[in-house]
């Protein structure tokens, strides 16, 4: 099969290739670990078989009757008799269907596993593709890649098995029975139908599918658009967009639509096309056994069949068409997916990778350069030591890189130069499920499932007891509100948990994290969106969760970490000083400038 057309370029701007892509399939379809698929594969190939020489040896029998009605034919079959005759014409087409239908249960669970297994993979791997790919990916987009992938390969493995190798079988042999029973004009004719129908269905289905791309093109952008409104529902509330928005999502679907209508009258155009090529070689072959009746050489049983033939190949040819134009779709949807799994996971696990072991909790940043792009560096040079238990806050003016050392710190990137160790560790020598488990994080803005209550807090240490779960709860002071909710625990909090106000999630947060029971803790700006009163009752239960933890707190507000035991002042990407309150305080530098700024910011206010 040849590569597809730059039409259906891959995410990295390469062609796709139907090869490749076929061969990515193969071992779901024929696993060297599962014997029972590969006997479930033998065993419809071989129904399969014997519904296709039965459905070849039904226009004989057809033939049969008719010759029989009109007097003619072998001896045999005039004693079996027309009525016999028909009878077993129907049970021959009864048994065609029957073995069809056979072997479709036989491979429902092939097929069924397949994109079972395809499925997890794939959402497997994107889990483990780095925050930079991430952030850089539409949802929307990334959904419709995945769900369209797919899809496409339940249909590549069916229709690969079950229409082009048993199409190709079944013409041969309805081409043999012609060529022995006519003659080789017979052949020619029905062969030369087919080349031409083949090139043709061939010729405008690669026209079709760059038509096709196009609409899935349009298809994908407006349903990112369609998403990423329905997700900002507030922002566009907040500044009365909802007009903006449906005129934005209209003209999405506006060029989808146009192209959805190409798509519909270049379909009509094929279908004419194939009738006429279908009908044209059907009367050639049809007046040929007519005039061979006149001529007393054939039977009207002859004609019959003739006739049985050419619309049994017309059928699967008709099918063909339909089968190919999906399967041209289907390699281009799948190599959208495989492409996407292809994508490298940017921070990977080395093969001998070790189990953190945390003793104590100590964390070591020693010459941490990093930058997102290669040209613009974030951190340049950061040597920043976090004893066992004690807690040490970052603080520094927007974009100096105080977020980003969290991030590190979890390995949603890698460092580009120096190294941070943990308990003297480097996190790039151990497991990224060992160091997450080790790691607690309380983010600015804490995102909820949309599950109940009890979930999102459970989510925090898979197994919990609801006791656990309980406990938590009261530890961040929230089970009384989650108590005197009309369904408890089991209220459900919505998309994102837009039915909790900020300090409610941020507490659920703070649950899920306390379940967690890490001892080394993350408060990235964890209080710096909710309000002065819930920041401050908030501070409380973070003061009390950070007890016997190694706490690296991201600040904006500076009045919530006062009580460090040091704090260490970033700007642009550099740590500029560093000590306690009161000392940095008393050097009236960078900190005492930030500090006395807030506050004058706070009495005006």
């Amino acid at each position: 099969m040849r590569g597809l057309t730059k039409t259906s370029e891959n995410l990295d701007g390469s062609k796709i290739q139907g090869w490749k892509v076929i061969k990515r399939v193969v071992p779901y379809l024929w696993p060297n670990d599962q014997l029972w698929v590969k006997q479930r594969v033998v065993a419809a190939l071989s129904v399969l078989f014997l519904a296709k020489l039965i459905a070849v040896g039904t226009p004989l029998l057809y033939k049969g009757a008719v010759d029989a009605l009109a007097g003619e034919g072998s001896a045999s079959m005039l004693a079996i008799g027309a009525v016999g005759l028909t009878l077993a014409y129907g049970f021959a087409r009864l048994m065609t269907v029957g073995f069809q239908q056979l072997r479709d249960v036989i491979f429902a669970k092939v097929g069924q596993r397949a994109l079972r297994a395809l499925a997890l993979e794939t959402f497997t791997h994107i889990h483990r593709l780095s925050m930079r790919y991430h952030i850089t990916r539409k949802t929307g987009g990334l959904s419709r890649i995945i769900e369209r992938g797919v899809k496409g390969v339940e249909f590549l493995l069916r229709f690969l098995l079950f229409s082009i190798g048993p199409l190709m079988l079944e013409l041969l042999m309805i081409a043999t029975v012609l060529f022995f029973l006519f003659d080789v004009w017979y052949l020619a004719v029905v062969v030369g139908t087919i080349a031409l129908y083949i090139w043709f269905t061939f010729t405008v289905t690669e026209w079709r599918v760059k038509i096709r791309k196009e609409m899935n093109d349009q298809d994908t952008d407006a349903n990112q658009k369609a998403i990423d409104s329905l997700l900002n529902f507030e922002t566009v509330k907040y500044f009365g967009a909802e007009q903006r928005e449906a005129k934005r999502y209209d003209g999405a679907m506006e060029q989808y639509v146009a192209a959805a209508l190409k798509t519909s009258y270049s379909l009509a155009f094929l279908n004419f096309g194939q009738s006429v090529l279908i009908t044209g070689g059907l009367v050639a072959v049809m007046v040929m056994a007519a005039m061979g009746v006149q001529s007393g050489t054939l039977t009207v049983g002859d004609f019959v069949m003739v006739n049985a033939y050419m619309i049994q190949i017309t059928m699967p040819l008709n099918f063909l068409g339909t089968v190919y134009r999906e399967i041209r779709q289907a390699l281009v949807d799948m190599g959208a997916m495989f492409d996407l799994l292809e994508q490298p996971s940017e921070v990977t696990d080395k093969p001998d990778a070790n189990v953190l072991n945390v003793q104590g909790g100590e964390v070591v940043f020693d010459g941490v350069f990093f930058g997102y792009d290669a040209a613009r560096p974030i951190l340049k040079g950061v040597d920043l030591p976090i004893p066992a238990g004690q807690t040490v806050a970052i603080v520094g003016s927007s974009g100096s890189g105080k977020s980003t050392i969290g991030r590190l710190l979890f390995r949603f990137y890698d460092v580009g130069e120096g190294a941070i160790r943990i308990d003297g560790q480097d996190i790039r020598d151990v497991t990224q499920t060992s160091l997450h488990d080790q790691i607690g994080v309380v983010p600015q803005d804490t995102v909820l499932f949309n599950d109940t209550v009890r979930y999102n807090i459970a989510y925090g240490r898979d197994g919990a007891s609801f006791e656990d779960i309980k406990a938590a709860a009261k530890a961040a002071k929230i089970h009384d509100f989650i108590e005197s909710l009309p369904d408890g625990y089991e209220t459900t909090v919505g998309e994102r948990g837009l039915k909790l106000s900020g300090g409610e999630k941020q507490r659920v947060g703070i649950a899920r994290t306390l379940l967690k029971d890490p001892p080394i803790l993350i408060l990235d700006e964890a209080t710096s969106a909710l309000d002065t009163e819930t920041e401050m009752e908030i501070q409380n239960e973070l003061k009390a969760m950070g007890q016997g933890r190694t706490v690296l707190t991201i600040a904006h507000r500076l009045s919530t970490i006062a009580d460090a035991d040091r704090i260490v002042v970033l700007e642009d990407g550099v740590v500029v000083e560093q000590g306690t309150h009161d000392d940095l305080l008393a050097k009236g530098d960078r900190y005492a400038h930030l500090w006395n700024r807030q506050q004058q910011d706070e009495d005006a206010a």
